[in-house]
Parts: structure tokens; sequence; C-alpha cells
């Protein structure tokens, strides 16, 4: 962890901006925004899925941009989703580059057969940003799924 006497403006503008970025990640899926939330990435990102944190093989190894277009579509399955962001922290931060951790508590509904069920995953991101052209974007993101949960809803 950091600690910070004074920062600079800038570098509190970075800090804002990259809150930001990983908050609009979970705005997009939630709105079913793909491309939107396409675009929160490097043309060549890499994005990895680990739905099993404690599983070193990933189930998803993705490395561009576009390859984020099913894996974000596929979110239209559920009749809603809340994408809760908790805490979120910048362990780097060098001119156009960062890495950070951010937790999210990640609320699926589906319907089937008149019956809602709801699925709680807990999510740990661990990401890489890098800004171009003053605009900060995942360059990784790494998804760690440490517990879910399922029940049906009233």
């Amino acid at each position: 962890m950091s600690k910070h006497i004074t920062i600079s403006p800038a570098e509190a503008a970075d800090r804002l901006a990259i809150r930001e970025l990983v908050e609009a990640y979970a705005y997009c899926a939630d709105r079913r925004d793909a491309e939107g939330q396409m675009a929160l990435f490097t043309e060549d990102t890499h994005f990895v899925v680990f739905m099993n944190a404690k599983d070193p093989t990933p189930s998803m190894d993705l490395h561009t941009r576009q390859d984020l277009a099913p894996v974000f579509a596929a979110l239209n399955q559920y009749d809603a989703t809340t994408h809760f962001i908790g805490q979120s922290t910048i362990l780097t931060l060098t001119g156009d580059k960062a890495t950070g951790v951010a937790y999210c508590l990640a609320h699926h509904v589906t319907v089937a057969d008149g019956k809602r069920r709801l699925m709680i995953a807990s999510i740990r991101y661990h990401d890489s940003f890098v800004k171009a052209d003053g605009v900060w974007l995942f360059s990784e993101r790494q998804l760690l799924v440490d517990w879910v949960d399922e029940r049906p809803l009233a």
C-alpha cells in the first residue's frame, strides 16, 4: 500500500480516472452495452478468467478486444445483473501504466419456468492499465471467482 502525504493534481486525476474505468466496466455490463464495455480495453488486451480462483488453470484466456464480444454478450442470458464494486486499490502508478485490484459482488438473476433465481459471485479483478491518448484503458484484466452462491428469489 502507498502512503500518501501529498499527491499531485495529475496523479489524483489519474487515480480518479482509473476508478471510473473500473466502474464503467460494471455499468456497461449491467446495461448490456457490450460495445461500450469492449471500448474500455486496449486492442491487444489480455483477458483471463478463473472461474475457480484456487485453480491455476484459466477457464478462459483471450488476447484481443474483439475476443471479448461473445463474453460480454453472454450477459444477455440474465434477466438482470448488478455488479457492485467494493474496494479498489491502485497498487502501482507510474506515468502511463498502473496496476490494481478491485473487488466485486456480481448478482445475476435468471427466470425459468416462472421461477426467479439469484446467483452471486464474489470476484477479484487483478488489473493492468495503460494511458493511451490521455485515456486510461485495461491492458490486462484477470477475473478470479472466489465463491458463488445460488438461491431462489421470491
